[in-house]
């Protein structure tokens, strides 16, 4: 699959044949026919940030705070294993606390997204860009589901619950807001809830597959939906396996937003999972999205 050549398209602007197409998405999301499913890349195309915005980025800012030999440098998980291991749990939660604590300003798919009355939103990365895009534009009618440690949890936890002022509430709770916002991996806002280590998914990867760690409320609002992914990259098992199972029983079509000559592994990944992949540079993307 040679869609760019050997390089990144930072330089290219959206084909113009995927300019309709593009349109089309944001239409379908907008009416809550598409889901989108937002990866980290999308806090790199707003406002200037002051966050890791991969898992790489993420990985050498952990290392800048307590440094792991080279094997494991530029690796997330097994950098944040280490400090778990090393240092303690509450020392991996200080430190990501602290990496994410300055507010990341939400950008242009963010607002949009807000003035939209979409059932549900998969966002994979730690900040709060969404949700503070919610409340800018005086939203009550949404919250967040996050996923949580079970190294801090009780067994039947795997999930908590955030109403839009940021107070846990009842899972169920969810069933009632217009629009959920789902951080599978956690949040650094309003409470510190942080899958990040190696150790942190041991449980997760052994029940995903039949879907226990994924809400029922999440389950439901997939159904007979497709998903757009945007900002996302493929390139580790771990969330290739996070994005099959969020999309599992799902309807389709799936898009992805193909900024990047993609490793073989994701070529087999959006092959597998019937997902179409899209030329463009994100900012472009973004643009013609919001634009529908």
């Amino acid at each position: 699959m040679t869609l760019f050549g050997p390089r990144l398209v930072e330089t290219l602007d959206v084909p113009t044949e995927n300019l309709e197409r593009l349109h089309a998405l944001g239409a379908e999301i907008a009416e809550g026919n598409l889901i989108p499913y937002l990866g980290p890349g999308v806090i790199d195309v707003g406002p200037r940030s002051s966050v890791p915005a991969t898992p790489e980025a993420l990985a050498m800012e952990l290392h800048a705070r307590v440094a792991v030999g080279a094997k494991l440098r530029g690796n997330m998980w097994g950098t944040a294993q280490f400090i778990e291991q090393r240092r303690h749990r509450k020392t991996l939660v200080a430190i990501m606390s602290d990496v994410f604590k300055t507010p990341v300003e939400p950008g242009l798919l963010h607002n949009w997204l807000a003035g939209h009355k979409v059932p549900l939103v998969v966002d994979t990365w730690y900040d709060a860009a969404l949700s503070s895009a919610f409340k800018a534009a005086g939203r009550t009618d949404f919250g967040e589901i996050q996923g949580v440690t079970r190294a801090l949890e009780t067994r039947d936890v795997w999930t908590k619950a955030y109403a839009s002022d940021g107070r846990e509430v009842p899972l169920e709770a969810a069933g009632s807001w217009t629009t959920i916002i789902y951080k599978p991996h956690g949040s650094a806002v309003p409470a510190a809830n942080f899958l990040v280590a190696d150790s942190d998914y041991v449980e997760v990867l052994t029940e995903i597959d039949i879907q226990t760690p994924i809400p029922d409320i999440v389950k439901e609002r997939r159904t007979g939906h497709g998903f757009v992914f945007i900002g996302c990259r493929f390139d580790d098992q771990m969330l290739r396996t996070y994005a099959r199972q969020i999309l599992k029983r799902s309807a389709g079509p799936h898009y992805a937003i193909v900024d990047f000559e993609p490793t073989r592994m994701e070529e087999k990944f959006f092959a597998e999972m019937a997902i179409e992949p899209i030329a463009a540079t994100l900012v472009g993307a973004i643009e013609a999205i919001v634009s529908a």
